[in-house]
């Protein structure tokens, strides 16, 4: 008998579902598309990394040495995201800036690598970007938005 109230004991423990286990809420964003319309307008490796949260290899967007006059757009719905002129060189391997365009840039806490990280997100599509580090130049905002490259697109100031 003991043993069966301790097996009960024990399954109860293991089913109870804490505050901490719960999913969070999905945030909803202004365009919104099925996985499907994703997948059919975005290359593999956007895809990878703009709706599944993935990286690129460091060193190998061409846009990590962009360093015209102009303004990263979200790759996947061309919202303005970064201007050039926040734009610096961190040696990390992934195009860097010390400050996003207010307002466009979405941000969450991720806990993928076992503690937490600050994710940027496009916040007109959710698209993720990359993460924001207290790394960077300490002249400026001190921030190092370090961005994947494929989520960006550059548009050349005319």
């Amino acid at each position: 008998m003991k043993k069966i109230a301790l097996l009960l004991i024990i399954s109860m423990v293991f089913s109870c579902k804490s505050k901490g286990q719960e999913t969070e809420k999905k945030e909803t964003f202004p365009i919104a598309k099925t996985e499907a319309e994703w997948k059919a307008e975005l290359t593999d490796m956007e895809y990878y990394v703009l709706r599944e949260a993935g990286t690129e290899r460091a060193f190998s967007s061409a846009l990590n040495k962009e360093y015209r006059k102009g303004t990263f757009h979200c790759a996947a719905c061309n919202t303005p995201l970064f201007k050039s002129e926040n734009k610096f060189d961190s040696g990390t391997g992934w195009p860097s800036f010390d400050q996003e365009i207010e307002g466009n840039v979405a941000f969450s806490t991720d806990y993928d690598l076992g503690y937490a990280r600050t994710e940027e997100h496009c916040a007109t599509c959710g698209g993720h970007l990359g993460h924001v580090f207290n790394d960077g130049p300490k002249d400026t905002t001190g921030e190092r938005h370090c961005i994947n490259g494929v989520a960006l697109n550059f548009v050349p100031e005319k």
